[in-house]
């Protein structure tokens, strides 16, 4: 009988932070991720026994951890966290503000009522360190440094008594409980290592590595490999080749994997599924068994296009391409091969996170029987491998996704049609791998390294890594030994990913300027170890000014004619907008559908407009604006509205308005049309989706304002509108705006209102 194997693959990574010559971590990712992913991600699967999955742990990121555990990590963010709040400096209580609120806004922040309370009172004053210090008494640095830590604990970690008893106190917490939580840190991120051994030991997990310091392998091997993958694509002045750090990097993370579980893995996952013919060679010849990348590289290796239906599926003769094990033989090189499904990885990135646990499941589980059912039919297996990130998704869900995953696993074992496997259990089962003579070099982002090299930016820091290398190669035989390893570790470092993913245009993060500097340093602490002095060239920035997703409140009512056929700037003068940022974070992959949502409110109506990113979508799809009213101090909403409306080829065909469980408000269901009214409602799309609601459906009125005692409202009153935008194809939300968090709206009288955008 044919089977169905399911291949997991979770990438648990974070760069180095750690500067070897102060000894200082930079950024506390690799603390905080040990502390709410690594851990649960591992046990869980001791409630699903039958469900065997692959972790892959980078070798940098198990070096770090264990630091932690000895006590031996000098974190100033731990360190901020950790001291007295009455005796924090102005400097650090700066420091506080700026980094402990850097989290989830709706499920890590959000989830706890103080840490929200603390939040939003940090952007009362605009995010600003400096003009909210003044407003932030002892007592609230004291729960922001207890909720920060208490935001990033596991859900297993949460569960234990004495941390749940601390939850439930909610505010007012004590130096004693501040202690208690610093200490109970280090013994939990103790508890990381060993529990991948355990379920290693079980048969749970198979656990694989990476090269030491995360570097993209065939760019360290040749940076000119950059223009075989994109011809014509702009490279560093300096030829970077040093094949022989790539081995270097890659026995080292085999040798740790080794010491720290006791088993020599048999793959390896490339840094950022970066592969080439001379890395796999380097890999074969160090003992590696099998490697994965992108559908992408292996749609270019052969000619292909994995381009899907519309419900996202491979046809029967590109799906038989995919799922399955490639044995690639290349002259002495042999390695086993998988190629990820994309979009199946991706699903679970950036969508799933926007539906019920079990509806997202449920999907899941359908597209991957339906994905692999033309292979299941013609009496085949079919190997199905899903690969992502294994924490930075969890973020954008509720408790982590745990739920979800739940409710996934549960499923795989339930279902007697799939076989929930490792890697290397999918090899030893699959008996018909496909022959693969030749590789197109590429990564697991559009097949090729762009992410890394070619902007300016990417190639300024490929330019000076060069000239780093280049001159310990120079300096190295009159160096002590000491020096020679100290400023050799230093240029392995440099040679990792994380720095040229923050260069150039695609991604960002609120730690641009950090990685920058860090980057730097590590290229200067070469110079400096080797008696040397650094350029002149590395006191100065690399990265240049970047987007950021902006928001302007509303300062003025607004009137406009709700119509959807142009942009009248005038009429929209005035509302809150919120602009996406197309860069991606670090997660890549997100589709951008969406550029800026409008809001506002006059005397009697609600208005929102959604810009498409580039023009309005082909094909089926729903816009979906989530709105709440709220009145001062209130735990919950006073009102929740979905306005849904239905499209097909840039008409509206239906759209409602539905309050809690689909009890409908108001509803048109005239077809084909552009725009539709209700009463007073009214909602257009033609170039962009606008609609207009009465406050009076959200319970909603603007109020006046005392010049002297504020805003003549109670608790009882609305004072606030909430509202978000999202997109939707196939059942599956695909984008929104903002990401994260609401635009929100005051209620106040149009005089009242004016001040707010100054």
């Amino acid at each position: 009988m044919a089977q169905l194997r399911v291949v997991v693959l979770w990438h648990q990574h974070q760069p180095f932070y750690k500067d070897l010559v102060t000894g200082l971590y930079r950024l506390p990712w690799t603390r905080l991720h040990a502390l709410k992913d690594y851990y649960g991600m591992v046990k869980l699967l001791d409630e699903f026994p039958q469900v065997h999955q692959t972790f892959n742990l980078v070798p940098s990121l198990i070096t770090q951890i264990q630091d932690y555990v000895s006590g031996g990590a000098q974190d100033p963010f731990l360190q901020v966290a950790s001291k007295p709040a009455k005796d924090l400096t102005q400097e650090e209580r700066r420091f506080a503000l700026q980094y402990l609120f850097q989290a989830n806004p709706v499920n890590v922040i959000g989830r706890y009522p103080r840490y929200r309370e603390l939040w939003e009172k940090f952007r009362g004053a605009g995010d600003s360190p400096e003009r909210a210090e003044k407003y932030f008494q002892p007592q609230d640095f004291t729960d922001l440094q207890v909720l920060s830590q208490i935001g990033w604990f596991d859900e297993y970690f949460l569960a234990e008594t004495d941390v749940a008893e601390l939850i439930r106190k909610g505010r007012n917490y004590t130096l004693e409980d501040q202690r208690f939580l610093i200490a109970r840190e280090r013994e939990l991120l103790g508890r990381v290592l060993p529990v991948h051994a355990e379920a290693a030991k079980k048969g749970l997990i198979e656990i694989s590595t990476s090269p030491f310091y995360h570097p993209i392998l065939p760019l360290v091997c040749d940076t000119q490999i950059g223009a075989v993958s994109s011809p014509g694509l702009t490279l560093p002045q300096n030829r970077y080749r040093h094949p022989e750090d790539a081995r270097e990097q890659l026995q080292r993370g085999l040798d740790l994997h080794e010491k720290v579980f006791g088993l020599r893995p048999q793959g390896v996952w490339p840094s950022e599924g970066s592969v080439s013919e001379e890395t796999l060679a380097i890999a074969h010849r160090l003992g590696v068994q099998w490697m994965a990348t992108d559908e992408g590289v292996l749609g270019r290796s052969l000619g292909i296009n994995f381009s899907r239906d519309g419900y996202g599926h491979l046809n029967s003769d590109l799906a038989r391409q995919l799922y399955t094990i490639y044995r690639y033989e290349n002259g002495d090189t042999l390695m086993n091969l998988l190629f990820r499904d994309h979009t199946l990885s991706d699903l679970i990135g950036f969508v799933y996170s926007g539906m019920p646990p079990q509806d997202a499941a449920n999907n899941l589980i359908h597209k991957i029987k339906e994905s692999a059912r033309p292979i299941i039919a013609n009496g085949q297996d079919a190997v199905v491998p899903i690969i992502l990130d294994g924490e930075n998704a969890w973020e954008y869900y509720p408790h982590s996704g745990r739920e979800f995953l739940r409710r996934f696993y549960d499923a795989l074992q339930s279902d007697p049609g799939i076989e929930a496997v490792t890697v290397t259990e999918a090899i030893a089962r699959h008996k018909n791998a496909s022959p693969l003579k030749s590789l197109v070099p590429g990564s697991w982002i559009n097949a090729n390294f762009n992410v890394w090299i070619g902007a300016p930016e990417d190639n300024r820091a490929w330019d000076y890594l060069y000239h780093a290398r280049n001159f310990y190669a120079q300096a190295a035989p009159g160096a002590t030994e000491k020096q020679r390893k100290l400023a050799f570790e230093e240029i392995l470092i440099a040679e990792g990913s994380d720095w040229n993913w923050w260069y150039g245009p695609e991604h960002h993060s609120a730690n641009d300027r950090d990685f920058d500097e860090l980057y730097r340093k590590h290229l200067s602490n070469v110079y400096q170890a080797l008696g040397g002095t650094p350029p002149d060239y590395l006191a100065q920035p690399i990265t240049g000014e970047v987007a950021r997703p902006s928001f302007t409140p509303q300062s003025a009512y607004i009137h406009p004619r709700v119509s959807g056929d142009m942009v009248r700037y005038f009429e929209w003068m005035g509302a809150a907008c919120y602009t996406a940022d197309q860069r991606s974070g670090a997660m890549h992959g997100k589709q951008f559908l969406m550029d800026e949502v409008f809001a506002g409110i006059d005397e009697q109506y609600v208005y929102g407009r959604l810009d498409f990113a580039d023009k309005v979508p082909e094909g089926a799809f729903e816009v979906v604006v989530n709105l709440e009213s709220w009145a001062n101090h209130a735990a919950k909403p006073r009102r929740e509205l979905r306005l849904e409306a239905v499209v097909d080829e840039g008409r509206i065909l239906t759209w409602k308005v539905t309050e809690g469980q689909d009890s409908a408000v108001a509803d048109s269901t005239s077809a084909d049309s552009t725009t539709t009214d209700s009463g007073s409602a009214r909602v257009a799309l033609v170039r962009n989706f606008e609609f207009r609601l009465p406050l009076t459906w959200l319970l909603a009125a603007p109020l006046e304002v005392d010049k002297v005692r504020g805003p003549k409202s109670s608790d009882l009153l609305t004072t606030r509108l909430r509202l978000r935008f999202s997109l939707w194809q196939n059942h599956l939300p695909v984008d929104a705006l903002p990401v994260e968090g609401w635009i929100e709206l005051e209620l106040l009288a149009e005089e009242d209102l004016m001040g707010v955008g100054g």
